[in-house]
């Protein structure tokens, strides 16, 4: 679905009440723009981002774009000497080496966590701090469970999965930052959930093309959600996507509920039983927690 085709449903979708009317409004006009990013993100993200959607982007292109960022530079540092990601635990000293060990997707993943850093920090959006953090800790344990399950279940890249999941809720991140200036709609939790269950896949979506992200995180990050999608042909990051939400989930919740046969779908998805995941989440759990801390999660 284009910007302009989803500007266009969520209008006709928006809920009979002027608040809602309102911002259902004002966001499909910023959809149909096809321009859609999240606040307070950094100058030197969005040139991160451009120099990445370039399929000939070289490493010391990347290099230079973020040592102009000092903070930036040192989150990536961070996550190039994670546990998780170094694993000979011999030490990286300079950026050429870091952007060369890690590759593209982990700079990308660093990019976002700073970009959600500031985003935090920014004095227009702290009374939105407790519902930011919840949405970047769900991001993170999601990223390093994606990460894990990429790797020990399939054939796909642990670092793409592990990106794939960092940028799972962003259409929530969006609309939560949006709505804040519609206080009215703010007080109405109903019509507020409503509008991020129904849309916030397509958000993200929107935003990530904006992004320029490669096709199969879209997809994913669009997709993760629709358990009635077909299940053939080759395992897909939204299969992976799709369980790592599931178990966080059941993690969060671990009585039993309607969400579980959305999670044994998933598992026999990846053909993994039960045992199998438990076994290679507990053997994980410092790999976890390294990915978690590096992302600041």
């Amino acid at each position: 679905m284009s910007a302009t085709e989803m500007a266009s449903t969520l209008e006709m979708r928006a809920l009979p009440n002027t608040v809602t009317f309102g911002f259902v409004k004002a966001l499909a006009a910023e959809l149909s723009k096809g321009q859609v990013d999240l606040p307070s993100v950094p100058e030197v993200v969005i040139k991160l981002q451009r120099a990445l959607s370039d399929e000939n982007a070289s490493n010391e292109t990347v290099v230079i774009v973020v040592s102009s960022e000092p903070m930036l530079a040192a989150k990536l540092m961070t996550m190039a000497n994670s546990a998780a990601l170094n694993p000979s635990d011999r030490k990286i000293a300079d950026l050429r080496t870091a952007v060369a060990r890690v590759g593209f997707n982990i700079v990308r993943s660093a990019a976002l966590s700073f970009a959600i850093e500031q985003l935090r920090k920014s004095a227009e959006y702290q009374h939105l701090t407790p519902q930011l953090d919840v949405m970047w800790k769900s991001a993170v344990q999601i990223a390093a469970l994606s990460h894990v399950i990429a790797r020990r279940f399939t054939s796909l890249n642990g670092d793409t999965a592990l990106l794939t999941g960092l940028m799972h809720n962003v259409g929530r991140i969006y609309i939560l930052t949006r709505a804040s200036k519609f206080p009215a709609l703010m007080a109405d939790p109903l019509s507020f959930n409503s509008i991020t269950r129904d849309w916030h896949m397509n958000v993200a979506r929107a935003v990530l093309e904006n992004w320029r992200m490669p096709e199969e995180i879209v997809e994913a990050v669009g997709g993760y959600e629709d358990m009635d999608r077909e299940l053939r042909g080759p395992v897909t990051l939204t299969d992976v996507l799709s369980l790592a939400t599931q178990l966080e989930r059941h993690q969060n919740s671990p009585e039993r509920g309607p969400d579980d046969d959305y999670l044994i779908k998933s598992l026999q998805r990846l053909q993994v039983q039960p045992f199998d995941i438990h076994t290679v989440l507990d053997e994980s759990a410092e790999e976890i927690a390294a990915l978690k801390s590096a992302l600041g999660g």
